[in-house]
C-alpha cells in the first residue's frame, strides 16, 4: 500500500462559515464601543487563523495534484478581494469629501493609494503616532488586515512553490520555524514597538501559519476536511486507532474548548490587551482546536453550522468592509461620541450592505462565466490606477483644501501646530514609545534656583502645561512622556517604558527636593486603570521621598470631539475675539476631578482645576488672545482634542501660580 498522501478535494464546512460569523460580529461589535465585546477585535485574529487553514489546503492540493499555476491563484485572490474592496472605496469618496477636514481628507486620499497597493497596514503604522487623528476616525484602517493577508499570499505560494520538491516534513519543519519565529518576534514587539507589531506581517504571520499547519495536519494523512474531519483525527500511529467514540467525545471537548477559549478572548480582553502577545494564542489557538474538531457530530460543530452562523458567515467579508467606513464618518459628522442607538442601527447597516454586497458584487466577480481571467484582471488593474490617481490628487492637493475660506484654513491649520520646541519633545518629552528614562536630556533638571524648583511631572498633557510654566517661572524641573501618566507601578501598553521612566522621576524627586511637584495627565484616558487608587500611591511614595515638596494634582483640561479645530470650524468659529462654547464632555470631565480632588486632599496635596481655569459653567475657552504683545490676534485653546495652544498654556500657568503664591509650602 502506497504511503503516499492521497489527493483530496477540499470539501465545504458550513462550521467555518460560521466561526466566521463569530470572528465579524465580534470585531463589528467592539468597534461600535460596545464595552462588553472590549475584545471584539480578537476577530481578525480568527480571520488569519482560518484564511491560512482555507488557502493552504487549496495550495496544497493543486501541488499534490501538479496543477498548481501562480496566475490561476491570484485570479482567485483578485476575483475575492477586490470587487467588493473597489465598492467601498468607492462609496466612501462622496462621504469623505462632505465630512473630512482637509488633514483628514488627505489621510484618506493617502489611505486610497495604500489599499490598492495592499500597504495600508505600513501606513497605517507610519502614522500611529502619539498625536495622529484616532484610528476609529479613519474610514479604510479596516484594510489593514487585508494588506497582511495579501502580503502573505505574495510570498507565501511562492515559499511552497519552490520548497515542495524538498518534502512534505521539510516544508511542515520549516514553516513551524517560521511560526515560531514570528510569534517571538510578537511578543518581543508588544513590549517595545507596539504598533509596529499590531500592524505588520512579521509579527502577524504565525497566525496564518497555524491555520496552514493545520492544512498540513489534514492533509499529511489523506483526510477529508469535510463535516466527518473530526472522525480520522489519528495518534501518532496511524495503525493504532482509537475507538470511535473515544473520537466523537475528543471532538466535542476539542471544539468546545476551542469556542471557550474564543469568547473568553472576546469578553474578557480589551484595548489595553497587548495585542499580539501572548495573549493572542488564546483566540488563535482556540480557533484552530475549532478547525480541528469541530464537525456534524459535535455540538459546536452543529452550532457553528447552523443556518444564521452560516448565513452571517458568508456575508463576512462584505460585512466587515462596511462596518469602519459606517462608524468613522458616523463620528465624523457628529460632534460628540454617537451613541449606542445610532452604533446598533449602524451595525445592522453593515449586515444588510454586506448582504446586498455579496449578493450581487461578490457572487458575480466570482462566478467565471460572468466575468473571464481577462476581464477580472483588466477591471483590477484599471480600478487600481483609477484609486491610485484619485488618491494622488487628494494627497498633493492637501485634502482639497480650496474647498475652505482663509478663515477656515487658518482655524484647520492649527492641527498643524509646531509644538515640538514648546513640549520640549526629546529633551524633556519623550514623544517616541520607544524612548527611556535614559533619553531625558540632563537640561530638564537645570535650574537657577533648585530651591524654589518645580517638578513637572506627567503624560503630553503634562508637557503642554510647560510653555507657560518654562515663560513665567523659569526654575522647571520638566519629566514628561506620551501616553505615560505620573502614577507609580502601572504599566500601559501603549507606552512599554512607563513604569521604569516613573520609578526614575521619584528617584530625581528625592535627589532633588523640590519645592513643588505638579502632576498632570488626560486622566480620564487611564480611568479604567484605577488610577486614583495609583495617585493615592504615588502622593504617599512623593511623602516619604520628599516630605518639604508641596504637591499639586491638576485636573484635566477640556476634551473636544473630534478635535478643537473641527469643533470650532463646524460651529462658525472665527479667530477675532475671545470666544466659549459649550463643551459635551463637561460632566464627564467634570466628575473625573471631583474624584481626583478627594484622592489629592485626603492624602496630602492640593488640587488645582483646569476645567475651571477654564471653563464657565459648561462653555469653555476657545479662542484666546495669543498674548504676545500683538492686538487682535488671537489663536484657539487646543491644536487638537486638548492639547493647549502656547496662549492656553500661560493662561492655565498663571492662574495655577497666582494659586501657588497663597499657599506657604508646608516645611517640618
Amino acid at each position: 500500500m502506497s504511503n503516499q498522501p492521497t489527493v483530496v478535494k477540499m470539501r465545504y464546512r458550513p462550521e467555518i462559515d460560521g466561526l466566521r460569523a463569530v470572528a465579524v460580529l465580534s470585531v463589528i461589535l467592539a468597534h461600535a464601543g460596545f464595552e462588553v465585546f472590549g475584545g471584539g477585535f480578537v476577530g481578525v485574529d480568527i480571520f488569519f487563523v482560518i484564511s491560512g487553514y482555507l488557502i493552504t489546503s487549496i495550495l496544497i492540493a493543486d501541488l499534490q495534484a501538479g496543477t498548481f499555476r501562480l496566475l490561476n491563484f491570484y485570479e482567485r485572490r483578485t476575483r475575492r478581494i477586490l470587487p467588493a474592496l473597489f465598492v467601498i472605496m468607492l462609496v466612501c469618496w462622496p462621504f469623505a469629501w462632505m465630512w473630512l477636514t482637509t488633514a483628514d481628507m488627505e489621510s484618506f486620499s493617502q489611505s486610497l493609494i495604500a489599499v490598492c497597493v495592499f500597504a495600508s497596514n505600513v501606513l497605517f503604522w507610519k502614522t500611529s503616532g502619539y498625536f495622529e487623528s484616532a484610528a476609529e476616525l479613519k474610514p479604510l484602517l479596516h484594510t489593514w488586515s487585508l494588506a497582511v493577508e495579501e502580503q502573505y499570499y505574495v510570498f507565501f505560494p511562492l515559499l511552497l512553490m519552490l520548497t515542495w520538491r524538498l518534502g512534505r516534513r521539510r516544508v511542515e519543519a520549516m514553516l513551524f520555524v517560521m511560526a515560531i519565529g514570528s510569534f517571538g518576534a510578537a511578543q518581543w514587539g508588544s513590549v517595545h514597538k507596539p504598533a509596529a507589531s499590531f500592524y505588520l506581517l512579521p509579527t502577524r504571520g504565525w497566525e496564518l501559519l497555524i491555520g496552514a499547519l493545520i492544512a498540513f495536519y489534514f492533509s499529511s494523512r489523506a483526510r477529508p476536511t469535510g463535516h466527518h474531519a473530526a472522525h480520522h483525527i489519528e495518534s501518532g500511529n496511524n495503525h493504532a486507532r482509537q475507538h470511535p467514540a473515544h473520537r466523537v467525545r475528543l471532538a466535542q471537548l476539542g471544539s468546545a474548548t476551542g469556542l471557550l477559549m474564543i469568547l473568553y478572548a472576546i469578553f474578557a480582553f480589551d484595548k489595553q490587551t497587548p495585542f499580539p502577545s501572548v495573549y493572542t494564542l488564546v483566540p488563535t489557538l482556540g480557533s484552530g482546536l475549532l478547525i480541528l474538531f469541530a464537525n456534524g457530530q459535535t455540538l459546536t460543530g452543529r452550532l457553528l453550522a447552523s443556518k444564521p452562523f452560516v448565513a452571517l458567515g458568508l456575508i463576512s467579508y462584505s460585512a466587515y468592509l462596511w462596518h469602519q467606513p459606517l462608524f468613522a464618518f458616523a463620528r465624523h459628522a457628529s460632534l460628540e461620541e454617537p451613541g449606542g442607538i445610532l452604533f446598533a442601527t449602524l451595525t445592522v447597516a453593515a449586515l444588510l450592505l454586506g448582504y446586498l454586497s455579496w449578493r450581487f458584487v461578490e457572487t458575480p466577480f466570482r462566478t467565471k462565466n460572468r466575468f473571464s481571467r481577462r476581464q477580472i484582471f483588466v477591471f483590477g488593474i484599471a480600478g487600481t490606477v483609477f484609486f491610485i490617481i484619485l488618491g494622488a490628487v487628494g494627497s498633493f492637493s492637501k485634502g482639497f483644501e480650496y474647498r475652505l475660506t482663509a478663515e477656515q484654513k487658518k482655524i484647520i491649520g492649527t492641527s498643524h501646530y509646531d509644538f515640538g520646541e514648546m513640549y520640549s519633545v526629546s529633551k524633556c518629552f519623550m514623544m517616541d514609545e520607544s524612548k527611556t528614562f535614559r533619553d531625558f536630556s540632563v537640561d530638564c533638571k537645570r535650574v537657577d534656583d533648585p530651591s524654589d524648583a518645580l517638578v513637572l511631572w506627567g503624560d503630553s498633557y503634562a508637557a503642554a502645561l510647560s510653555p507657560g510654566l518654562r515663560a513665567l517661572h523659569g526654575n522647571l524641573i520638566q519629566y514628561t512622556a506620551s501616553g505615560c501618566p505620573p502614577v507609580v507601578d502601572t504599566e500601559f501598553p501603549q507606552r512599554p517604558n512607563c513604569v521604569e521612566i516613573n520609578r526614575f522621576v521619584i528617584r530625581e524627586i528625592e535627589k532633588l527636593k523640590p519645592r513643588e511637584i505638579y502632576l498632570a495627565a488626560n486622566w480620564h484616558t487611564y480611568h479604567q486603570e484605577d488610577v486614583a487608587l495609583r495617585l493615592r500611591k504615588t502622593l504617599q511614595v512623593i511623602k516619604n521621598v520628599s516630605p518639604s515638596s508641596r504637591v499639586v494634582v491638576i485636573g484635566g483640561v477640556p476634551q473636544w470631539e473630534p478635535s478643537l479645530p473641527v469643533y470650532a470650524l463646524r460651529k462658525g468659529v472665527s479667530l477675532d475675539r475671545e470666544q466659549y462654547l459649550s463643551l459635551p464632555a463637561y460632566n464627564m470631565l467634570e466628575k473625573m476631578d471631583h474624584e481626583l480632588k478627594e484622592t489629592a486632599t485626603t492624602h496630602g496635596a492640593a488640587f488645582f482645576s483646569a476645567l475651571n481655569a477654564l471653563c464657565q459653567d459648561d462653555k469653555c475657552l476657545t479662542v484666546l488672545a495669543t498674548q504676545d504683545g500683538r492686538e487682535n490676534s488671537y489663536e484657539l485653546a487646543a491644536w487638537d482634542n486638548g492639547h493647549l495652544t502656547r496662549a492656553s498654556a500661560l493662561l492655565l500657568a498663571r492662574k495655577l501660580l497666582e494659586g501657588r503664591l497663597k499657599v506657604k509650602p508646608e516645611h517640618p
